[in-house]
């Protein structure tokens, strides 16, 4: 298959893709025709590595990694992912639990998939491969725990100061020599401008061999879609009903994997985006004006983002604001509609959320009664609420335990680097650690 930019259409094999990251026209690499499938084509696969087998199969036609892919999934899916029914009074809804993986975050899956991609394309410690990677939060934490101590790999982690949770920020610094992390005088936006500007930099580029693991990176999506091609298949196949999904989004990677699954036949029914006060995304549904912005600061900091990467790849794919909001709904929730709507899910539930969570739960009450009846919704949970304990724990009165994986992580000495947010830094930064 062929990956074509979203800027010049020029196009790459999936390789390519997978270790540029982004097209050197400063373009994301999208499918150049989406596969599709029939439900009937899944009914032999019934876990996550046996349906993602299926669905990935296409996009991995010429490339050199085809007859590893079985084993790249088992690694990547080597945790669960429970799909958990909600005792709710209206309708059907279940949440769809994300959070499981080593630093208890849905971005462990496509970071996982990625590292060990991209280690058996280029693992050559004698030419290493240097993976930029901005975060509001969880991304940095997943890439760098998913690429620690792999040979021929360097991370080098963009995380704005101040703006992600203190357990976050320790996820972010405590890996090993092969990992540098940068604490960016800024906002989230500041760290992907940063990373953009390296990755179009070609003599950075040359010298460090840069990739990105954002989510503009194709491989981190096509993980993703297979937990929705599960998880719609595991509710298809018990009621007979397309499931809708509720999606917390940030830079809009998450969503558009389900958004792609959709495209690709599998049985998913309407697709809810549930923003933060970062209103970039439903204001251009209203205003059919694309106005990216500075973000603001929420107590969901892992969706802090006012100019999402992945709104270029939904439109190259899908359609301008007119096309898109007669395909997509989009919610906006508030810091005090997180805050209640995690004092909710406790009460109701009877377990906690997280505030990124906590905003999928709150678009799903505000669909109404209706909504709620006529579709079974699956809420997707992004993250354990322990990584933001000083949030949720005084909401709920009560402490949140640690995972062990999360544990051990936390026990880890920490390191970082502050700069501010210009190339120039970036570049300084990397001469100092890297040479």
């Amino acid at each position: 298959m062929r990956f074509a930019s979203t800027r010049s259409h020029a196009s790459a094999g999936l390789d390519e893709a997978l270790v540029k990251g982004i097209a050197d026209d400063g373009g994301l690499f999208v499918p150049v025709e989406l596969p599709t499938f029939s439900v009937t084509e899944f009914d032999d696969a019934h876990t996550i590595p046996e349906i993602a087998a299926i669905l990935l199969r296409p996009f991995f036609s010429d490339s050199s990694l085809i007859d590893d892919l079985e084993a790249i999934l088992a690694e990547t899916f080597s945790f669960p992912i429970p799909l958990t029914a909600l005792p709710v009074a209206n309708g059907k809804a279940s949440l769809l639990e994300l959070y499981h993986g080593p630093t208890a975050a849905f971005k462990d899956i496509g970071a996982g998939f990625l590292a060990a991609c991209l280690t058996r394309l280029e693992g050559d410690p004698a030419a290493p491969l240097t993976i930029l990677v901005a975060t509001s939060g969880d991304t940095g934490g997943a890439v760098a725990a998913a690429f620690n101590e792999r040979p021929g790999m360097r991370v080098v982690v963009l995380f704005p100061d101040g703006r992600v949770s203190a357990r976050q920020e320790h996820q972010l610094t405590c890996w090993s020599d092969n990992v540098l992390s940068l604490s960016v005088a800024g906002a989230f936006d500041d760290c992907q401008a940063l990373v953009k500007a390296a990755l179009a930099d070609s003599e950075l580029c040359e010298r460090y061999r840069f990739s990105s693991a954002n989510s503009i990176n194709i491989g981190r999506l096509l993980p993703q879609s297979t937990y929705y091609a599960d998880a719609s298949l595991r509710h298809f196949r018990e009621t007979g009903n397309k499931p809708g999904f509720v999606i917390p989004t940030g830079n809009l990677g998450n969503a558009l994997a389900c958004i792609m699954a959709r495209e690709m036949g599998l049985p998913i029914g309407p697709i809810v985006l549930a923003t933060n006060a970062n209103k970039t995304i439903p204001e251009y549904f209203d205003t059919l004006q694309w106005l990216p912005r500075a973000s603001v600061r929420t107590l969901a900091s892992a969706m802090d983002v006012g100019d999402p990467s992945n709104m270029e790849r939904l439109r190259s794919m899908v359609g301008e604001a007119d096309v898109l909001r007669d395909r997509l709904g989009v919610f906006s929730v508030e810091d005090e509609q997180i805050e209640a709507g995690i004092r909710r899910d406790f009460a109701e539930f009877g377990f906690a959320t997280c505030p990124h969570t906590a905003i999928a739960t709150q678009t799903w009450r505000q669909l109404g009664e209706e909504a709620q009846r006529n579709t079974d919704w699956i809420l997707v949970a992004t993250a354990h609420p322990a990584k933001f304990e000083t949030i949720v724990e005084p909401l709920i009165g009560t402490t949140v335990p640690l995972p062990d994986d999360l544990s051990a992580i936390l026990s880890r000495p920490s390191r970082s680097i502050p700069i501010d947010p210009q190339l120039e830094n970036l570049a300084a930064a990397l001469e100092r650690y890297f040479g």
